[in-house]
């Protein structure tokens, strides 16, 4: 595992291992303007005409039925690739705030709304804080196992994880109605520790939205089409499972690879600058895989330096993970990246091992951190 990977360091690389990640902020922050306006515009005017062109499409197969199923096809690849922009290129990286500074109303973190059940009010607390606040921190970070999977040995096993090889796959068809239902912890009602009427009061934003997005996908939009409602509606149907299974894929390629780690409550008493790079660093994985999935993943495929700078725009994570991949082979840290299968290839192994017993690890990152 990377742990067996990482050089200890003393007090005073720590340090400087801290300093040298914070004056790459430093030195992007101060370079943010035109360029980064110009590229979220580009992904707003993407996300808007693949739109339109898919559906545009899957109306034209509805009422040319001699272009039925080419246009299908196309059209429900163009409106999946709509929603997969949408979801991770813009509103993952607007809802960090990442181009608050622009004074856009439309591209404002704490207002903009994004396009699946999910409320983004209740991303932006078990993501933007919860998550990368605690990332990796049992008890602390409900995105390890989203409370469905036991990724890690260091959770305890419990017979249900048996059917968790099913359950993975139901998730990832389901990946947004799983997010959107995060936040309400609906276990506490079943261990007692929730009465009802609070989780229905908590529901209530959640199934609004929920509403809202069943009624323009499933209702509005097919009912456009008349007689050809059915293949409109499934066209929607597939689009939102292919941006769920996407969505799925390039977030646990980010989290759950073999050599991310999980962390006890204990390493974040008092824990310094340079210990939060390293827990950072020690819980994420990159994507090898050019623009292209950089473009499809909103720059996720960048995962550590995400991690190490979730408000600076995106767009900067490629040439940002230069300089702090050289960072880390000098200090001896593990950079944890790989190819796509290579990375999901071993998402997949933890979720079927872990499915069974196994023993925890000892992860102690301060005295490994530390000589």
């Amino acid at each position: 595992m990377s742990r067996t990977r990482n050089r200890p360091l003393s007090a005073a690389d720590l340090q400087a291992f801290g300093d040298e990640l914070d004056a790459i902020r430093a030195k992007v922050q101060a370079d943010i303007g035109p360029r980064d306006a110009r590229y979220i515009r580009r992904v707003v005017a993407r996300v808007r005409w693949t739109g339109v062109a898919g559906r545009a499409l899957l109306f034209l197969g509805a009422f040319v039925p001699a272009t039925l199923i080419p246009a299908w096809i196309a059209g429900t690849l163009l409106l999946g690739l709509s929603k997969i922009l949408e979801n991770m290129e813009l509103g993952h990286n607007v809802i960090h705030g990442q181009f608050d500074w622009m004074n856009d109303p439309k591209l404002n973190g704490k207002t903009y709304e994004w396009d699946i059940v999910a409320t983004s009010a209740n991303w932006r607390k078990t993501h933007n804080f919860q998550h990368h606040t605690y990332t990796n921190v049992r008890g602390l970070d409900d995105d390890i196992g989203y409370g469905l999977l036991r990724i890690f040995p260091e959770q305890r096993w419990l017979p249900f994880y048996l059917m968790q090889p099913v359950i993975a796959v139901v998730f990832a068809l389901l990946f947004q109605w799983g997010v959107a239902i995060q936040d309400l912890r609906v276990g506490r009602l079943f261990a007692g520790k929730m009465k009802f009427a609070e989780l229905r009061r908590n529901f209530r934003p959640v199934g609004r939205k929920m509403g809202k997005q069943l009624l323009k996908d499933y209702i509005v939009f097919p009912l456009l089409a008349g007689p050809f409602f059915l293949p409109v509606l499934l066209g929607n149907l597939v689009a939102n499972g292919l941006r769920n299974v996407w969505t799925y894929t390039i977030i646990f390629c980010g989290h759950f690879t073999a050599d991310a780690e999980v962390f006890p409550k204990e390493v974040i008493r008092n824990e310094s600058r340079g210990h939060w790079y390293l827990r950072q660093l020690r819980g994420s994985s990159n994507i090898r895989g050019g623009k292209l999935i950089d473009m499809l993943s909103g720059d996720l495929s960048h995962q550590i330096e995400h991690h190490f700078y979730p408000d600076l725009p995106a767009n900067r994570y490629a040439e940002i993970a230069v300089e702090v991949k050289e960072i880390c082979t000098r200090y001896g840290q593990h950079y944890n990246t790989g190819t796509l299968p290579r990375q999901f290839g071993q998402v997949i192994w933890r979720i079927l091992r872990h499915a069974w017993p196994s023993r925890p690890r000892k992860v102690r990152v301060r005295e490994e951190a530390v000589a």
